[in-house]
């Protein structure tokens, strides 16, 4: 069966996963599937154009369809879908944040995980397995029980665990170690992992099959304005007017809303992670080091995926240094000895939008028309569902989501800062 969208091109309905569906395509040979998204050319002409196919970008599209009585859409990728950061983290899920600007939209994203592959008739392998900060001494158990009781208080989950229930429930971790002994840990348990690239091709299937336009090999090089409005933009495929433009671009924020005239406070740094070989299931969980920045957990194919701090110097390129390496190793030795018998698989980079306060920005922008998504730092992928759906909000309605109402690009003028863990790249924060 055919449809035609509002673009005028033909393509097959992309069909229903179910698992009837799997059955009879199993039968069939799987000689039955169809396209998960069109290769869509572009049009002269769209009401909204958002920049950037990641994570931020496709759920905006689609959250725009979806929610928002909003005509012609496109997402311009400037290679394929998830290329980037999107394909490039650690895949953690979580909303145990403990400033005001943060906790409400933190949950929402949290909540919006929770009914992700319902939502878009996708599997994106949300586990929620649960995540463990660990703590190694008193100041820092009474600074994660604040943070818990403000979770609390906004209706999010959270556990204060002692040594000795935390052993019962991880007991391969290192509690007698001299330097960092293991005191406890803040819980919450509907936090996890999902599947990083699967997100993106979810989100993109299901904005596809609500007629948006997701242009792949198009980079934007330049942004058209007019009287102090964007009116279009130019990518290597041509020409596009537009009506509203979107920016969702994560590492390269800066590049592109130079591009109109923009000097964001936003800077720049390759974020590495590692995958291990192959072993049992041997972590249930998400666990992070409080004695220094690393974080682990497991993936479903049996690699301890982990990671830690950002290099230490502003760069675009998708790689990084061995220092970083060291670093992010010693923290994995001594919270659990074990995996040094591991074998390192391979390490990637993604290229992390820096805010100097470590909280994302969700505004307008002073051009007219034009939208600017970015700031994540480490809080891109987590952050991908409610990014999308508040981004959606501001672009359609032109005032922000209520959750998003912190996340102003005029507060670093105006000192009202979200510094919620001193995660931004000022290098004193770190």
């Amino acid at each position: 069966m055919c449809i035609t969208l509002h673009n005028s091109q033909e393509l097959f309905a992309p069909m229903r996963y179910s698992a009837f569906s799997v059955i009879t395509q199993a039968l069939r040979g799987h000689t039955g599937w169809t396209p998960a998204w069109r290769k869509a050319e572009p049009a002269p002409h769209y009401d909204v154009v958002i920049i950037g196919g990641g994570g931020g970008g496709l759920a905006t599209a689609y959250y725009l369809a979806r929610h928002h009585n909003v005509g012609r859409i496109a997402v311009l990728e400037k290679g394929w879908l998830g290329n980037g950061s999107i394909g490039r983290n650690t895949t953690i899920i979580r909303s145990n944040y403990g400033l005001p600007g943060n906790i409400p939209f933190y949950e929402l994203s949290m909540k919006l995980w929770e009914g992700l592959e319902q939502d878009i008739n996708y599997n994106a392998m949300v586990s929620q397995r649960g995540i463990f900060n660990i703590y190694h001494n008193d100041a820092q158990r009474d600074s994660y029980a604040r943070r818990g009781n403000a979770m609390l208080l906004h209706g999010v989950d959270a556990e204060l665990l002692d040594s000795a229930r935390l052993r019962r429930e991880i007991p391969y971790l290192d509690y007698e170690n001299a330097r960092f002994p293991i005191h406890g840990a803040l819980v919450q348990r509907r936090a996890g992992t999902a599947r990083h690239d699967a997100v993106a091709w979810g989100y993109a299937r299901a904005a596809d099959k609500l007629g948006v336009d997701i242009i792949e090999n198009c980079e934007v090089t330049g942004i058209d304005i007019e009287n102090g409005a964007v009116k279009g933009v130019q990518t290597t495929r041509g020409a596009i007017t537009v009506g509203k433009v979107g920016i969702a671009v994560a590492g390269a924020s800066s590049l592109v809303g130079a591009m109109a005239g923009l000097r964001l406070p936003i800077e720049s740094h390759a974020l590495q992670a590692f995958v291990t070989e192959g072993l049992k299931p041997l972590i249930d969980n998400v666990i992070t080091f409080g004695a220094g920045h690393f974080y682990i957990s497991q993936s479903d194919k049996g690699g301890l995926v982990f990671g830690g701090d950002i290099d230490g110097y502003n760069s675009y390129a998708a790689r990084g240094n061995l220092p970083t390496v060291e670093d992010v190793c010693e923290g994995g030795i001594a919270l659990m000895p074990m995996l040094g018998r591991a074998r390192l698989l391979r390490s990637w980079g993604g290229i992390m939008d820096m805010t100097m306060d470590g909280s994302p920005i969700i505004d307008k922008t002073p051009v007219g028309n034009l939208f600017f998504n970015g700031g994540w730092c480490y809080g891109g992928f987590k952050a991908t569902p409610a990014s999308g759906f508040c981004f959606a909000h501001l672009i359609a309605r032109e005032e922000p989501h209520a959750v998003a109402a912190a996340y102003r690009l005029d507060r670093f003028a105006e000192g009202r800062l979200i510094d919620e863990k001193g995660a931004g790249a000022q290098p004193n924060l770190h």
